[in-house]
């Protein structure tokens, strides 16, 4: 396929004609970008299409209109999109690695996540960064070829870091992998390919990062005003709030309750991309990069918000951990949640036969180590709604987890 008719590239995007390619080579496509292929792939892989009923913060039974990690991986990769291409970028990259970031969530959001963390402990652990890295590696079967969705290296480094370096230069576990060590999967695949663990990734996988960021600042505010946990005058104790509040009130006096929740949503994504743009504009810019491979040598991401708008962010989160994350009925939900993980957990580690044949087929005598990460798998990839049907074959009942 030829460079024709794609729009301008800053120097320091991600070149997708000059990808490090694939674990199992391939034909390129005619009329599709090495990272285009990588974005449809995802769209079209199982994973994907089961985000659509795994909870973001409230469980689907609370109602349609709440995020599920369906919607919210949407609401990401626009928001990606948008900033890469404000920056210069290679959106399609960007929207590739939004698209795959939350593909290894578990059921029921984080609850289901920190109970496999607790109950993996001892079996190489479990991060949601490194489950969606199996997913894409090696638990969806689509091709006949090969395990996985045999994406690009850029993608799956920007998967892997595009939170940050998980080591430094000394190959030493970094902060928050110091405790557990880096995941099992991660170190497997950089044995195979190395995803270079000490750098930063590129500029696209920063702008997915941190529109994953606002895309959570935006639609926790719509779904917790909406859902009656706090009210819009609630949010005046965040100055970046009250700011765009008043600016609305001013604007449209006495406007109607729902109105307003969707105006200052707006306001909320707007003015967090446009700092980025700006904020991260002038840090490619300072920096003097000129190359992919520069950007990832930087010791520090280049793609991020300001000092203002890191504040607003922090504040943001402030407000929403009591008010939202740690609702006495958001609460109540998780703790039946994580008792169904849980159980499922238990029950299946115990007598992994129970799982469906094609999971069942691969349980292997003496292999706890194995047939634990069998299991686990199994739950990660599992629905909300299917884990709670999965429970009450087991179990005789399930919550009702509303």
């Amino acid at each position: 396929m030829e460079k024709t008719g794609m729009p301008h590239r800053a120097p320091y995007a991600a070149d997708a004609w000059a990808s490090r390619g694939r674990i199992y080579p391939e034909n390129g496509s005619p009329t599709r970008s090495e990272f285009q292929r990588d974005r449809d792939r995802i769209i079209h892989s199982t994973a994907f299409r089961r985000l659509a009923h795994k909870t973001q913060v409230f469980v689907p039974h609370e109602g349609d209109h709440y995020r599920t990690r369906l919607t919210h991986t949407i609401e990401v990769a626009q928001i990606a999109r948008a900033l890469s291409r404000g920056l210069g970028l290679d959106d399609d990259l960007a929207e590739a690695l939004a698209l795959a970031h939350d593909l290894g969530h578990t059921p029921f959001g984080h609850t289901g996540e920190d109970v496999l963390v607790e109950e993996m402990e001892n079996w190489g652990g479990f991060d949601h960064n490194a489950q969606a890295l199996r997913i894409v590696t090696h638990l969806e079967r689509r091709y006949a070829d090969y395990d996985g969705l045999n994406l690009t290296w850029e993608t799956l480094e920007g998967l892997v870091k595009h939170n940050g370096p998980l080591e430094d230069a000394a190959g030493k576990p970094l902060e928050r992998y110091k405790k557990r060590g880096i995941p099992l999967a991660v170190c497997q695949q950089d044995a195979i390919q190395s995803l270079e663990l000490a750098s930063f990734a590129s500029a696209e996988a920063q702008s997915a990062a941190v529109a994953d960021d606002i895309a959570y600042n935006a639609h926790d505010i719509d779904d917790g005003l909406r859902a009656g946990l706090f009210d819009v005058d609630d949010l005046r104790v965040v100055p970046f709030l009250d700011e765009l509040i008043g600016d609305i009130e001013k604007r449209h006096p006495n406007l109607e309750r729902s109105r307003t929740i969707h105006e200052l949503g707006r306001r909320v994504i707007t003015r967090f991309v446009e700092d980025v743009i700006t904020e991260g504009g002038k840090r490619l810019k300072d920096s003097g990069v000129q190359s992919c491979s520069e950007v990832r040598a930087q010791s520090r991401a280049l793609v991020t918000f300001s000092d203002t708008m890191t504040e607003a962010d922090r504040s943001i989160k402030a407000f929403l951990y009591p008010h939202m994350y740690r609702h006495a009925d958001v609460m109540r939900v998780r703790v039946e949640a994580a008792g169904v993980v849980k159980n499922l957990f238990t029950c299946l580690i115990n007598d992994p036969y129970i799982m469906p044949s094609e999971w069942a087929e691969a349980v292997k005598s003496g292999d706890e180590s194995g047939n634990a990460r069998l299991v686990c798998d199994y739950i990660a990839g599992m629905t909300d709604r299917y884990a709670l049907s999965v429970h009450k074959r087991l179990f005789g009942s399930a919550p009702a987890l509303r």
